[in-house]
């Protein structure tokens, strides 16, 4: 059974602790931000905030940072920490903030200064760094002692990639040593499943520079994997009562003017003029299903409509914020719809949380968390859908989460403007949060395009409308998986399950006869018979994350056995091929993780 981590006690705990961790951090930033200035004068500031995972400063100057530059900084940081410098706060006027910043040359600053709509400003001295910002601060740099600077980036000012271009330095800081030097090895442990590393490494997926960024390209071995998702996907659906559709990739504007995307996403999408007319290559699924639906007239009695598409979606993100599979520009939503009538809806919520748990229990996810995102109930003026609809799909996805013992963080002013939803955070092998399954209620697409069904008084009636993606993106849940297995994935998703290594040229023949037998019983198997040593060739297999390898020679082809080694336990000596053949498949069947 999938676990739902921290409770409500221990999450307020967390809470505190973070703030103060926070705290400590953002005046950690200051004390770097005060070392580049004296090490680099005439450097100018951007931002330096305190970040889930350490903090970082934004500067604008001539010398380009390289990694050479972080130990001199952070010595000048831990000189200037045992110097014991007091953080002192000063309230000013905005007149006076612009003035002062100005005449310090800190135009970034004075841009943030000129967005300030009250009369008064907190600011905060350090030695020779003044800076614009809200605080608060520990006493004095002497209270700073566990800190790593940790790499350079470049950035751009506020985000945006047509402002200037400065330059990001990371780190971290903890309140002990020992916390510091256990995230700093979590950081070698995240360095070593970097998918992207890996995915090259292991000849997965790759990007092209030439042909766009944001794109990925999938090599065989990646694109197998990928399928055998996709065929599971499908296979889990069809059983769930789900019918596949599958639309256009390109639409005519009209049909996101009445959706909204086009007034409220419009910088998001991609266009294109065809026949004097624009279209957009589509940044959702939803209004196509739509139209499927509105096909023919729909009875109560034919509901619920489950429509579900692996759908390739194309979305403009910036540069800037692109990684690898995890952030891109063109992705695959296991997006799926459900129509259907007020009295089915906490039936249909119910079945899809069993899928989510079902689905991502099979790929190994035992533990998450779960977020109910609902409105601001200040400002009901600013979602859609009446006060009925909003408590009866609240009330729906409660109950359903409630039938199933999952905890849940309520959030309210987070829910879409359409609807409600429920978010799954996966944790990951080492204890890292990814966003994926969602499940939305939508009260403003079946209003503007006037999805109905005819009801038992037959009369026509709105639907309600559910959004659900299990895998999230496809690209991102691949991404995903391979940083939560190292890249070493399980037998039932592994594009190679045995290679067959023949100890000299002599067995050659044996060994293909092995392979071929391997390969009539269904398991995907490579020959190595390349003219390398068998350490060699063992070793590879093993870089390779290839589950078995099956050593044969003259013992092996005397007496009809093969000889097998696993990545987890290493040899397990002679077997009969039809044991090995049946112990695999075993393994492929349950779809456990370790073969």
């Amino acid at each position: 059974m999938l676990k739902v981590i921290e409770r409500d006690g221990q999450r307020r705990v967390i809470e505190e602790l973070q703030r103060a961790l926070d705290i400590y951090r953002h005046s950690t930033s200051h004390l770097m931000a005060l070392a580049v200035l004296e090490l680099f004068p005439g450097t100018h500031l951007g931002i330096g905030p305190a970040t889930s995972e350490g903090f970082y400063y934004d500067f604008e100057l001539d010398h380009r940072f390289t990694d050479e530059d972080l130990p001199r900084i952070e010595e000048k940081m831990r000189e200037l920490a045992k110097s014991d410098i007091p953080f002192e706060p000063t309230i000013i006027t905005v007149d006076e903030a612009e003035r002062v910043f100005a005449e310090m040359g800190e135009r970034l600053k004075c841009e943030l200064i000129d967005e300030r709509k009250g009369e008064t400003l907190s600011c905060y001295r350090l030695g020779q760094l003044y800076d614009f910002c809200t605080g608060p601060h520990v006493e004095s740099t002497g209270k700073l002692k566990h800190f790593k600077l940790l790499s350079i980036a470049g950035s751009y000012w506020r985000g945006d990639e047509h402002r200037e271009q400065l330059q990001r330095i990371y780190g971290t800081a903890f309140f002990s040593r020992e916390d510091l030097e256990n995230h700093l090895a979590f950081l070698e442990e995240a360095k070593r499943r970097d998918h992207r590393r890996l995915g090259k490494e292991l000849d997965l997926f790759s990007f092209h520079e030439e042909a766009g960024s944001g794109f990925v390209y999938w090599h065989p071995r990646g694109a197998f994997i990928k399928d055998v998702i996709e065929r599971y996907w499908k296979e889990e659906h069809f059983k769930r009562g789900y019918e596949l559709v599958s639309i256009p990739h390109v639409a005519r504007h009209n049909m996101w003017r009445t959706s909204g995307h086009y007034e409220y996403y419009k910088e998001n999408m991609y266009t294109l003029d065809i026949d004097e007319e624009e279209y957009v290559v589509k940044p959702m699924n939803c209004p196509g299903h739509i139209l499927i639906y509105q096909t023919h007239l729909h009875s109560y009695r034919e509901l619920p409509v489950r429509y579900a598409e692996l759908g390739t979606v194309y979305r403009y993100e910036k540069s800037g914020v692109l990684h690898g599979t995890l952030r891109v520009r063109g992705f695959t939503q296991d997006d799926a719809h459900i129509f259907c009538t007020p009295d089915q809806v906490i039936e249909e919520i119910d079945g899809v949380l069993d899928l989510c748990q079902d689905l991502l229990e099979t790929f190994g996810f035992h533990q998450y968390e779960v977020e109910l995102s609902v409105r601001d109930p200040q400002n009901k003026e600013k979602y859609a859908g009446s006060d009925e609809e909003w408590e009866l799909a609240e009330k729906s996805l409660v109950q359903a989460m409630d039938k199933r013992q999952i905890s849940y963080r309520r959030m309210e002013g987070e829910a879409v403007f359409y609807g409600p939803k429920i978010d799954f955070k996966l944790v990951d092998a080492i204890g890292r949060k990814w966003q994926c399954s969602t499940v939305q209620f939508d009260f403003n697409l079946p209003k503007r395009f006037n999805i109905t069904y005819v009801g038992k008084d037959s009369q026509e009636h709105h639907v309600y409308m559910i959004h659900r993606a299990i895998m999230g993106s496809l690209e991102r849940f691949f991404g995903t998986l391979v940083e939560h297995y190292a890249g070493a994935f399980p037998l039932w998703l592994t594009p190679e399950q045995a290679r067959v290594i023949p100890v000299s040229e002599k067995f050659g023949d044996y060994a293909a006869e092995v392979t071929r037998k391997l390969k009539s019983a269904g398991l995907r198997v490579h020959l190595d018979d390349r003219n390398e040593k068998v350490g060699y060739k063992i070793r590879d297999a093993q870089l390779q994350k290839i589950p078995y390898m099956i050593v044969v020679g003259g013992r092996e082809q005397e007496s009809g056995a093969i000889s097998v080694r696993n990545r987890f336990d290493g040899d397990l000596g002679s077997m009969e091929i039809a044991h090995f053949v049946d112990t695999v498949k075993s393994h492929i069947d349950s779809k456990s993780v370790k073969p």
